[in-house]
C-alpha cells in the first residue's frame, strides 16, 4: 500500500470518529485549573512542538492558570510588526499557506481534485456568495504550535457573522487532500466586513480538538453547538477594526480562509507551502469606490 492509499484509508476511518465528543472532552481538559494538570500539559506541549516562549507577553508558564490560557497566549507588542501602507494587506495569522488564487465559476480550490463553492462555504447565502464573483481566496493553516489569535488584514467595518454548524474533520494536509469539500463541511464562522477594497470575508474553520472559537465582538461562539445556521447582523453597530487588530482566536489548530474582491492581488511569494507570520505583507488592493457589502 503506497502513501496515497494509506492516506485515503486513514481519511475514511477518521470520518467515523466522534469528532464533537472528542473535541468537547478537549474543551473540558484544557480549562482545568489544577496546576498538577495544567503545568505538565504546558511543559509537554512546549517541548513537543519547540514553542518559542520568548515571543510571549508572559514567558513564564506559571502565569497561565489553564492550558487554554497558554495556548491562546498574547505575544509581546513588537513580536509581529504589521505591514504598513494603506493598500497593503497584512497576513491574518501565523501558519502555512494551503492555497491561494482566484475564484473561478464560484469555485474555490481545496487540493488536487477537490473544490467547493463559495455559497457552500458561507452557509448557503447566495447573495453573500455573489459578492465574491471572480474574486480572490487564500487559505492559511494554523498548526497546533502556531500563535492562535487572528488579526485584521486591513481596516474593516463588521457587517455580519454567520455560524455554520458542521463536522470537525482535521484540517491537516492529509485530510485536505482526501476529504471532499472539507472546509465547506466543517463547523465555521463567516465574518463579513466592509473595507476600502470592497467586501471581505474571514472564515474561521473549526477542526478536531478546536474546542472553541471566539471573536472580540461576541466572545465565545462555539461551543455550544447548534444544528441550525445562525445569522448575526452588525450593520448598525459601527464595530470597526484596524489592520492588525485582533478579531478572534482558535483554541486549537485550525484554518482561516480569506475571500476578497478581484481588485486584490496576492504577493508573488504568497503561495501554497509558504510559512507566514501574522502582520506580514501578503498582497495589495485598489480602492473600489462603488463596492457595496449590503447582503
Amino acid at each position: 500500500m503506497d502513501n496515497k492509499q494509506k492516506e485515503k484509508l486513514k481519511a475514511t476511518l477518521f470520518c467515523a470518529f466522534p469528532h464533537h465528543m472528542m473535541s468537547r472532552a478537549v474543551y473540558f481538559a484544557t480549562r482545568l485549573t489544577s496546576p498538577r494538570i495544567a503545568q505538565p500539559m504546558i511543559n509537554w506541549f512546549i517541548k513537543k512542538f519547540n514553542v518559542d516562549m520568548s515571543e510571549a507577553e508572559f514567558p513564564d508558564i506559571k502565569a497561565y492558570q489553564t492550558f487554554n490560557e497558554f495556548f491562546t497566549r498574547p505575544l509581546k507588542i513588537d513580536a509581529r510588526p504589521i505591514a504598513t501602507g494603506d493598500n497593503i494587506l497584512a497576513c491574518p495569522a501565523d501558519g502555512t499557506v494551503s492555497e491561494t488564487g482566484s475564484i473561478h465559476d464560484h469555485q474555490i480550490f481545496q487540493a488536487k481534485g477537490h473544490h467547493y463553492t463559495v455559497k457552500e462555504l458561507v452557509g448557503g447565502d447566495e447573495v453573500l456568495a455573489s459578492l465574491f464573483k471572480d474574486g480572490r481566496f487564500a487559505t492559511v493553516y494554523l498548526a497546533p504550535y502556531n500563535y492562535h489569535r487572528m488579526h485584521m488584514p486591513m481596516d474593516g467595518l463588521l457587517k455580519k457573522m454567520v455560524h455554520v454548524p458542521g463536522r470537525l474533520f482535521s484540517v491537516a494536509q492529509w485530510t485536505v487532500r482526501n476529504i471532499p469539500r472539507l472546509f465547506a463541511r466543517n463547523e465555521r464562522l463567516v465574518c463579513l466586513f466592509s473595507t476600502d477594497a470592497g467586501p471581505m470575508v474571514m472564515v474561521l474553520v473549526g477542526a478536531i480538538n478546536v474546542a472553541a472559537i471566539e471573536t472580540v465582538w461576541s466572545g465565545l461562539v462555539t461551543p455550544p453547538r447548534g444544528k441550525k445556521i445562525s445569522n448575526f447582523d452588525y450593520s448598525d453597530t459601527q464595530k470597526s477594526y484596524k489592520k492588525g487588530e485582533e478579531m478572534g482566536r482558535f483554541n486549537m489548530g485550525s484554518t482561516v480562509i480569506l475571500l476578497t474582491p478581484p481588485n486584490v492581488e496576492w504577493s508573488p511569494e504568497f503561495e501554497a507551502g509558504l510559512v507566514v507570520k501574522m502582520g506580514e505583507a501578503i498582497g495589495r488592493f485598489t480602492v473600489d469606490e462603488t463596492a457595496s457589502t449590503a447582503p
